[in-house]
């Protein structure tokens, strides 16, 4: 079997079984988070929060954590998905409504995925506690994407990827741009 014909047969397997093990009272949850998720809402009210009662530090990791979640989305969202067309995972493979209610753009990469982690881990970077609490929505946005069917799980990965990316790219843009400026 090739790489991608065993890519898509854990996809296949992984969306399929979450799907169909996600106790009601998780689900629900999942819900809840991706809602406050959408248009990066719950990530920009956090920043706010931060920048407000954390000071200097806050204000810094506010900073860091916007400026990654809109890079972050440029790359997954404005680029990735406009050279990958992928379809959504089949709406069959889904005991709930969420699978009819997804997005027509391409699946891959998960774009919600990747504003979360980008937020989150340019975040730690700076002040790791405002990390930590980050990583929990962080996480179950993750899993949701998958859960309602929006996503394969090697969407939600790659996402995840171009969050760590851009985010270390983040922390350390400051010190390229002086060094190729000087």
């Amino acid at each position: 079997m090739s790489m991608l014909a065993a890519i898509r047969s854990t996809d296949r397997q992984l969306a399929k079984g979450l799907a169909a093990g996600t106790p009601p009272l998780l689900h629900r949850t999942l819900s809840v988070v991706e809602e406050a998720a959408e248009s990066t809402k719950l990530w920009c009210g956090a920043a706010a929060v931060m920048a407000a009662a954390g000071g200097w530090r806050g204000r810094t990791a506010a900073t860091a954590g916007v400026s990654a979640m809109v890079l972050a989305q440029l790359v997954s969202n404005g680029l990735c998905k406009q050279l990958v067309d992928r379809e959504r995972p089949p709406e069959q493979w889904f005991p709930h409504d969420e699978a009819e209610d997804r997005p027509e753009s391409s699946s891959f990469p998960s774009g919600h995925t990747a504003a979360a982690v980008a937020f989150t881990a340019a975040t730690a970077a700076v002040w790791p506690a405002a990390g930590a609490v980050c990583a929990v929505p962080a996480a179950l946005v993750v899993v949701e994407r998958v859960q309602s069917g929006a996503h394969y799980p090697s969407d939600v990965a790659a996402g995840a990827a171009i969050g760590l990316a851009v985010a270390m790219l983040v922390r350390r843009a400051p010190r390229l741009v002086l060094r190729w400026w000087s």
